[in-house]
């Protein structure tokens, strides 16, 4: 996929969300930290063969290590102190699991820190410590872990920044209205892996908006936040996918209220990158037992029970009816488009299908068109009520899978037969239009002398570039690489459109070599306060008398028209025109005497 250039938004400096984006660090920064982490790079092989079970191992930048620091050494001489060392902080993460085994692990590694060259401080934490942080809302060291340098990670890492990135994009552009950014799912759980989806919901505060409507204030925030998405994994440089949903306070109340298992599952498991006061309360209510469901949301909840038969015979329905017709008619009718119809209706598509591949051009099996038919007619009786929800089956749905999968693999191929006839007929149209040009210019003369021509009487006069005469090497080269099969489909289009542009600049050359021409052989007079325009062509004197065309013929003045005006100067390329004198005569005889202004 193209990259997109990022918004302005992502270009600022600082740590803070509202003037930094996490993860982001000056080039000057960054070529500091990859010195360290060659130097580092030793300690980590040493780590991952002792405690295997590392989740992540990272580098701090100096503006996150500060706040580390500030968190974890409470007295102030020897904060200062570490503060003018200026240490390299370490960040290690390991599975709660192992949480008891923090001391031991950081007296061993202690050691193998001394023997470093760089002063370096470690720090060795779980993901338990992470959220933690979340939940007692110190989310700017949530943010400083998010910023590490990863020499290690098993996706933690990458998923946490990603989320930080994304939420600072979105809380710079309108904070005011974000209650909530919360993780959820997999990364939270602790079973994510380094192509995991990382979830994340935001909740929207709509109880204060006065100018447009709550739907439409979470439509119009949701297009910007989702915009973001592709900004923040471009700058965390993960592949993890960010799934984000955008809920609007109101509704993510009534949801609580009705004991939805969705939002339940996701206040018990999320923690908040950022909240306003809102997530952690109900997350704390819902832990000790407070937030139950009403009656009229159990009822609701096993009424879906007595729903699912009907519900599973719609779905199948819907499979075949909806995503399968859908999924065969529009590849149908995009083929007959590209091999130059007008789209027909759905009606007709099965039909013109046969009739143009199978039948007429013979490129494609009998059999896709009839699979076209069988799925469009199935669609057609259920418009008309001859099959209803319940009537197919899920071996119904599996033989119609199977022939759509069938028929569209079958498609892509004739998309590629199509292409190709049209690429043939392209460069050959191009080489007959080029060359009729050059004709029309030169004569009726071989490929070989036309070039020639050209190369003479054009470029080296300086009418045209050089640069004209390789593209007339270059389509002439293609018309036969082409034909042997050597050209990709990037050089075709290159060529053509190369060629499109010496068409473009033959055209011009030529009407101003008509216009150059024509000036040369026309003449003003005036006779009585009145001025005519005479000109003189190989064939026809023409006489233009107030927009009036008239010609010169056996000595008399006759009317003509454009068609032949027209015609007459289009004769007037590489022919010398030859003034006769007699002309004047006649000339005098009709406007009286005349003088010549031009």
């Amino acid at each position: 996929m193209e990259k997109k250039e990022l918004s302005s938004e992502v270009k600022d400096s600082g740590l803070d969300y509202k003037s930094r984006i996490p993860g982001e660090i000056t080039e000057e920064q960054k070529e500091e930290m990859e010195k360290t982490r060659k130097e580092l790079d030793n300690f980590k092989k040493k780590v991952l063969k002792k405690y295997p079970f590392t989740i992540a191992l990272g580098i701090l930048p100096p503006q996150a290590a500060e706040k580390i620091e500030e968190e974890e050494i409470q007295d102030p001489s020897q904060l200062e102190e570490v503060k003018k060392t200026k240490p390299v902080h370490m960040i290690m993460l390991i599975p709660e699991d192992n949480y008891k085994d923090i001391p031991k692990i950081k007296a061993d590694l202690l050691k193998e820190v001394k023997e470093m060259k760089e002063k370096t401080w470690l720090h060795i934490k779980t993901p338990v410590d992470v959220w933690n942080y979340c939940m007692d809302g110190k989310y700017d060291m949530q943010s400083a872990i998010a910023m590490s340098y990863p020499l290690h990670d098993n996706g933690f890492l990458g998923g946490l920044r990603v989320c930080e990135i994304h939420k600072s994009l979105v809380l710079r552009k309108f904070e005011r209205y974000i209650v909530s950014y919360v993780m959820c799912g997999s990364f939270v759980r602790g079973d994510a892996t380094k192509t995991s989806d990382v979830d994340v919901f935001i909740v929207i505060d709509d109880t204060d908006v006065k100018r447009m409507p709550r739907l439409e204030l979470k439509e119009k925030l949701r297009g910007i936040i989702y915009q973001y998405i592709y900004e923040a994994s471009e700058l965390a440089g993960v592949k993890n996918k960010l799934n984000v949903q955008v809920y609007i306070l109101t509704e993510f109340w009534e949801s609580v209220k009705d004991a939805n298992p969705v939002i339940f599952t996701m206040l018990r498991d999320g923690y908040p990158l950022y909240d306003r006061g809102t997530f952690m309360p109900w997350k704390l209510l819902l832990k000790m037992g407070k937030l139950k469901p009403s009656p009229e949301a159990i009822d609701m909840f096993m009424g879906m029970g007595d729903k699912m038969e009907k519900t599973v015979k719609t779905v199948l329905t819907d499979l075949i009816i909806g995503d399968i017709y859908w999924g065969v008619i529009t590849p149908a009718q995009a083929l007959l488009m590209l091999f130059g119809l007008a789209p027909p209706t759905t009606k007709e598509t099965p039909k013109v299908f046969r009739e143009t591949f199978v039948e007429k051009e013979k490129i494609l099996e009998k059999k896709y068109a009839d699979i076209l038919e069988k799925i469009v007619g199935t669609y057609k009786a259920f418009e008309h009520e001859k099959i209803k929800d319940g009537d197919l089956k899920g071996k119904d749905v599996d033989e119609y899978l199977k022939d759509a999968v069938d028929y569209l693999k079958r498609l892509k191929e004739l998309r590629v037969q199509i292409e190709k006839r049209s690429q043939e007929k392209t460069i050959d149209e191009i080489y007959t239009s080029v060359i009729g040009m050059l004709q029309g210019m030169f004569g009726k003369k071989s490929e070989e002398a036309l070039v020639s021509d050209f190369e003479k009487n054009v470029v080296k006069k300086g009418n045209l570039p050089d640069f004209y005469l390789r593209i007339l090497y270059d389509l002439i080269k293609a018309k036969e690489e082409f034909k042997k099969g050597k050209m990709e489909k990037h050089e075709i289009e290159s060529v053509r459109k190369n060629a499109y542009d010496l068409i473009n600049h033959l055209i011009e050359y030529t009407q101003r070599c008509e216009l150059s021409a024509m000036q040369k052989a026309r003449m003003k007079l005036k006779a009585k306060d009145k001025t005519y325009e005479i000109i003189f062509t190989p064939s026809i004197v023409f006489l233009i008398d107030d927009g009036k065309i008239n010609k010169v013929e056996n000595g008399k003045i006759k009317d003509s028209n454009g068609e032949e005006f027209t015609k007459a100067i289009s004769e007037m390329k590489n022919k010398e025109v030859v003034i006769d004198e007699k002309i004047f005569e006649v000339l005098r005889k009709h406007i009286g005497n005349f003088e010549i202004v031009l």
